[in-house]
C-alpha cells in the first residue's frame, strides 16, 4: 500500500511503503528502552530471589553448602521432611489463626472508623490524621509500645486493672499462650486498622447520596440503610481490603518477633518465624526455603480465587 502526501504548493509525492514503516519501528524500540530499567529491576529484586528460593527447596543446603557450594539435589525430600513435622503444621495453623483473627478485627475496626468519619464535623480531619499515626509508625516502635502496655511488672494495662480492682498482682500477658496470641492480633490490627479505614472510606464516598435519600423517603432506618445499601455496595472494596490485609498479615514477621519471639512455647510461632528459626537458628536453609514457598503459595492461591470471583461478578 502506498501513501500520498500533499505539500503546501499543492504538488503530490508518492512515499515508498518501506520508508513509511521505519519510524514506527524506531518508536517501538524507544518504548522498550524506557521499560528496560524497570524490567531489569523487577527481575533482579523480585523474580530472581523467588526462583532462587524455590530452587533451594530442592537441594540439601546447610551452612557448609552456603559457604563452599556443592549442594546435592534431593528432589522433594525437603518437602516430605517438612510435611512430616508436627512443628511445621503447628506453625501453619498458628499463622492461619493469627491471619484470620487479625483480618476480622482489622476489618471491623476500619469499618467502624470509616462510618465515624463519614459525616463532616469539626475536627474530623485532625482526628483522622491522629489515627493514621498507628499505620505510619515503624513496626519496631509500635511493637515496643505494645510490649510496654502489656508488660507484667510495669505495664499500663496491669496498672489500670489493678486500680480498678480487677486483678491482684502481676499478670504477664505475653507469657501465657492464649493471651500472647490475642496480644499479637490486637497489635497487628491496631497497625492495619487505618489502612482498612482509608480503603472503606473511599468505597463509601463512591456510593451515591441519592440512594440513601430514596431509602429515607421509603422509611428505611439507619440500620436498614447500612445493611441493605452500605454493606452490599461496599462488597468489592471490602473483598479487596480483606485480601490485602490477609496478605500483609500472613507474611508479618517483625511484630511477632519483637513482641514474643514466637513464644511462649511456640504459641505465636507463625510460619515466617518458623522459617527464620530454621534458617538462622538451625542453619537449615533448605527446609526454611520450603516454609517460605508455602508462605508464598497461600496468598497466591487466595489472590487467584479473588480475581476469579471478581471476573465472575463482572460477567454476571
Amino acid at each position: 500500500m502506498t501513501r500520498i502526501t500533499g505539500e503546501p504548493t499543492g504538488t503530490a509525492t508518492v512515499t515508498p511503503p518501506s520508508r513509511a514503516r521505519r519510524p514506527r519501528r524506531r518508536r517501538n524500540w524507544r518504548g522498550l528502552l524506557f521499560v528496560a530499567p524497570a524490567a531489569v529491576y523487577v527481575a533482579a529484586t523480585v523474580v530472581y530471589p523467588l526462583l532462587y528460593n524455590v530452587t533451594q527447596s530442592f537441594f540439601d543446603v546447610g551452612m557448609r553448602e552456603v559457604t563452599r557450594g556443592g549442594a546435592a539435589f534431593v528432589g522433594l525430600d525437603n518437602y516430605a521432611d517438612q510435611f512430616g513435622r508436627p512443628q511445621f503444621w503447628h506453625s501453619l495453623r498458628v499463622s492461619l489463626v493469627y491471619a484470620f483473627g487479625t483480618v476480622a478485627l482489622t476489618f471491623l475496626l476500619g469499618l467502624g472508623l470509616a462510618l465515624i468519619f463519614r459525616r463532616a464535623y469539626r475536627g474530623r480531619n485532625i482526628l483522622r490524621a491522629v489515627i493514621l499515626v498507628a499505620w505510619v509508625l515503624p513496626t519496631v516502635v509500635s511493637a515496643n509500645v505494645w510490649r510496654w502496655l502489656l508488660d507484667g511488672s510495669y505495664g499500663l494495662l496491669n496498672a489500670v486493672l489493678s486500680a480498678l480492682g480487677l486483678i491482684d498482682g502481676d499478670v504477664f500477658w505475653l507469657g501465657q499462650p492464649t493471651t500472647a496470641v490475642i496480644a499479637v492480633i490486637l497489635a497487628t490490627a491496631w497497625s492495619f486498622g487505618p489502612l482498612a479505614m482509608i480503603l472503606l472510606s473511599a468505597g463509601m464516598e463512591g456510593i451515591s447520596p441519592t440512594l440513601y435519600e430514596a431509602a429515607r423517603i421509603d422509611g428505611a432506618s439507619p440500620w436498614q440503610q447500612f445493611r441493605r445499601l452500605t454493606l452490599p455496595l461496599l462488597r468489592p472494596v471490602s473483598l479487596t481490603a480483606i485480601l490485602l490485609i490477609f496478605i500483609f498479615t500472613f507474611k508479618t514477621f517483625d511484630t511477632i518477633f519483637l513482641m514474643t519471639g514466637g513464644g511462649p512455647g511456640g504459641a505465636t510461632e507463625t510460619l515466617p518465624v518458623y522459617a527464620y528459626n530454621e534458617a538462622f537458628a538451625f542453619s537449615r536453609f533448605d527446609t526454611a526455603a520450603v516454609a517460605t514457598v508455602v508462605l508464598m503459595v497461600v496468598p497466591i492461591v487466595l489472590s487467584l480465587v479473588y480475581f476469579r470471583a471478581i471476573r465472575s461478578e463482572e460477567r454476571a
